[in-house]
């Protein structure tokens, strides 16, 4: 299965390399990535592929939201199936 990161905030130094960190320590792997810098703002959305992953989907997203707090950053991690049901048309 997979699932999706977005991650938005004011632009740091670090950012995807802690989320990066956060997703291999887990065994999480980032399938692709997208990121813009818009004057000072970060946006970036991974895709992941969490089938292999060592920890529980939530303790991935509580994880990932202690990475949020030491960047500066709002991370949220979604489902592919939430995700596809709420964007279906």
């Amino acid at each position: 299965m997979k699932a999706v990161i977005s991650v938005i905030g004011k632009d740091t130094v670090g950012i995807l390399a802690k989320v990066s960190d956060a997703c291999a320590k887990a065994s999480v792997n980032i399938i692709e990535v997208t990121q813009s810098v818009l004057q000072d703002m970060f946006a970036m959305i991974m895709l992941v592929d969490i089938d292999k992953a060592n920890i529980e989907f939530e303790q991935l997203r509580e994880n990932l939201n202690k990475v949020g707090e030491s960047t500066g950053t709002q991370i949220h991690l979604m489902h592919e199936d939430i995700f596809n049901s709420m964007h279906r048309i």
